[in-house]
């Protein structure tokens, strides 16, 4: 029913719902864009449900507002837009349907599909369905995002300090045995005291959270018993998931707000950083014969990359039906207000792109001076954040293409994710990519402005097996998916070391043991920025799935009961190693061979050769970092001093001595790690030059020869 209601035009800027004052008058300020819209109506819900519309009739450059007096936080309202129904125009207004506000900072409820929530008639999508929506659609919520920080100065490390760790907000907290359990799952379980402290201890700088915003499983997960565990099916930019919520839970609509912020701010206080995966290249609206939830409704040309020449249909880069375009000044705007708001309202330190490239084709091919990216490059909010791209997308000549993201981006590395695999497994990578991939991949990133940094380095990360399951799985296993195994990639460089899946056999398990640790091992010594997945320094198993997008259970949960907690103290004594030594945070490209301060040695100490590099057969290496010579600074201007050290890398199957070569005179070779035996470095002796140490298969050692003070 539409209302008699008293408004005031209102403004048009900010878009979304703003609480406050007009005219001396307490209220809401509702916006929203819309270039093809006839009409736009905004629609008010009382808490039994019932809806009040009310006509938006003030347009300034296709953006509709009114102020409602008396609206304030908590509201729960929608917009319905009429206008063109043109299908294969790509015109979808219907004002049947109830649309969430892209700019909603906290939205109520979920999706319960049906045909109720199909723009198009079901039986002839040619035509709008009249089916009213309201009843099977989530509620916008007007939200004050204003809250008492006591994070002060944030944390802020360099990428050469930072240790990245990705986790899902509800699969690290949904099981701690620490955590009360009407917490579990939840952003305030993620900021009690027993995860600040689990994380502090393992010695992380940076958390790496899984999507957050809001979000809505695909129809097809529902039909399964299945959900869209992982968030990657977003459909509000500015508002915290409800689903993670303690105080949704608790029968709070729109407490989902100060709840992520209490989370972010005792993270800050104790140190942590936090960064947000984005899903900005497409949404949960799917395809065309999706649902009409937002966007679609509002302005589907606006918002989503069609066919040049066939609007009707869908330019998809993603494998999700649709791509956002990000070259529209609609998206583009809602884009970086979104990044804006999470880093000043919220407090977020920086992002991770998801399907990065998409962000950029504009016009179809990636493109380095796009609008998206030569925006963030110019603002001055979201440039001083941290910006990782995941540096492919799906189907195009140039999905993967690594190191073509510009300066001021960190890209995840996928040729040191699968060189370091096969080279672990002694599979013949060649000891050349190897070296590349562990001095910082100066062939991806080594070009003017750039730094070993830009590479952040990884082994597994949530799209994927987990460490556990790469070195016991030599297949998918993903059967819990009910899509017949079918899912998922099938090329994982896995090895599962003689067994597949679970086994009794002591050799296998110590094997495997051991793959887990020389590939931490690997990870946290090699030149950028290291990624750890949550979970991988526990042992923790998905059962050999690979795509486990979609299972909210205990496959994907952590088990904190079963942790292999020997691997727990190696992986944090290997994170305290990297902090403690600068050599292993290296800011600039060394120079290669002729470089004093890395050199390269075979096992018989002498320094590797043309031929020697060019051995497909080599598979050991000596690396030795001088701590000293023409150092690098820290951002206080200090020199970085630090002491030598040799990394001895055996990726044969056999026990190989190695010579330790002449550098420094004088210099006594003390063993600090050993991947084979862990305990071994309390016991060795210091060597010197000329001296031979044998390594064991498939292990690193790392000796450390003190400078004189």
């Amino acid at each position: 029913m539409t209302s008699t209601q008293a408004t005031l035009p209102g403004r048009p800027f900010p878009l979304g719902a703003t609480p406050g004052e007009q005219a001396g008058v307490a209220g809401t300020n509702f916006a929203v864009a819309s270039s093809v819209a006839g009409s736009v109506t905004l629609c008010l819900f009382d808490a039994a449900g019932a809806e009040t519309q009310i006509p938006v009739r003030d347009n300034d450059a296709d953006i509709w507002h009114v102020f409602v007096p008396g609206a304030g936080p908590g509201q729960a309202y929608g917009y319905r837009v009429a206008g063109p129904w043109d299908p294969a125009a790509g015109l979808r207004c219907n004002p049947a349907k109830l649309l969430l506000d892209p700019y909603a900072k906290a939205i109520s409820g979920t999706v319960t599909f049906g045909p109720e929530v199909l723009g198009q008639d079901e039986a002839d999508p040619a035509k709008p369905s009249t089916l009213d929506s309201a009843g099977h659609v989530p509620r916008s919520l007007v939200a004050d995002p204003a809250f008492p920080w006591a994070d002060g100065q944030r944390p802020r490390y360099s990428y050469a300090d930072t240790v990245l760790y990705e986790i899902h907000v509800k699969g690290f907290t949904m099981a701690h045995p620490g955590i009360p359990p009407e917490l579990r799952g939840t952003y305030a379980g993620l900021g009690h005291e027993a995860a600040i402290a689990y994380l502090t201890g393992l010695g992380v700088t940076t958390i790496e959270l899984l999507p957050v915003h809001q979000n809505v499983p695909e129809a097809f997960l529902i039909g399964r018993g299945l959900t869209n565990y992982w968030g990657y099916n977003t459909i509000g930019y500015l508002a915290p998931h409800n689903g993670y919520s303690a105080a949704v839970r608790a029968g709070q609509p729109g407490g989902q707000v100060a709840e992520f912020q209490a989370m972010v701010d005792a993270l800050h206080r104790a140190g942590l950083e936090v960064i947000l995966d984005v899903v900005f290249n497409h949404t949960a609206e799917a395809g065309p014969d999706g649902p009409a939830l937002c966007f679609r409704g509002l302005d589907n040309l606006a918002y989503y990359r069609t066919v040049p020449g066939d609007p009707g249909a869908y330019y998809d880069t993603t494998g999700c039906g649709n791509s956002l375009d990000a070259g529209d000044p609609i998206t583009l705007q809602l884009m970086m207000d979104s990044l804006r708001y999470w880093i000043t309202e919220m407090h977020a330190d920086g992002f991770r792109f998801d399907l990065a490239p998409t962000l950029a084709r504009q016009d179809g091919g990636y493109s380095k001076v796009s609008a998206f990216l030569d925006m963030v490059s110019q603002d001055p909010v979201i440039s001083r954040a941290k910006l990782v791209a995941e540096p492919w997308d799906v189907g195009q000549a140039d999905s993967y293409d690594l190191g073509r993201f510009p300066p001021l981006w960190r890209e995840w590395n996928g040729k040191y994710r699968d060189s370091m695999r096969n080279f672990w497994a002694s599979r013949p990578v060649g000891i050349g990519e190897f070296a590349t991939r562990f001095a910082g991949s100066a062939d991806l990133y080594g070009t003017a402005g750039r730094r070993p940094t830009a590479s952040v380095n990884l082994i597994t990360v949530h799209d994927g097996f987990t460490l556990r399951d790469l070195v016991s799985y030599n297949d998918k296993h993903n059967e819990a998916n009910g899509e017949d195994n079918r899912d998922g990639t099938n090329d994982n460089e896995s090895w599962n070391c003689g067994a597949e899946g679970p086994t009794g056999d002591p050799g296998i398990l110590a094997l495997r043991a051991r793959q887990t640790r020389v590939m931490l091992t690997t990870l946290m010594l090699s030149f950028g920025v290291p990624l750890l997945l949550g979970g991988d320094e526990l042992g923790r198993t998905q059962q050999g799935n690979n795509n486990a997008y979609c299972q909210d259970n205990q496959i994907t949960w952590f088990d904190w009961a079963n942790q292999d907690s020997a691997l727990k103290d190696f992986a944090t004594k290997l994170i305290a190693f990297r902090r403690a030594h600068p050599v292993f945070r290296r800011r600039r490209f060394l120079a290669g061979a002729e470089a004093s301060e890395l050199k390269w040695f075979t096992p018989a100490g002498t320094p590797m050769d043309s031929g020697d590099w060019a051995d497909p057969n080599a598979r050991a290496i000596a690396i030795y970092l001088d701590g000293s010579d023409d150092p690098d600074q820290a951002e206080d201007g200090t020199w970085l001093v630090d002491d030598d050290f040799l990394v001895l890398v055996n990726s044969w199957w056999e026990p190989l001595g190695f010579v330790l070569p002449q550098t420094r005179p004088g210099a006594q070779w003390h063993t600090e790690i050993d991947s084979y035996d862990p305990a071994a470095p309390s016991a060795a002796p210091a060597r010197n030059a000329g001296e031979q140490v044998t390594v064991g298969p498939r292990s690193v050692a790392v000796l450390r020869a003190p400078r004189p003070q």
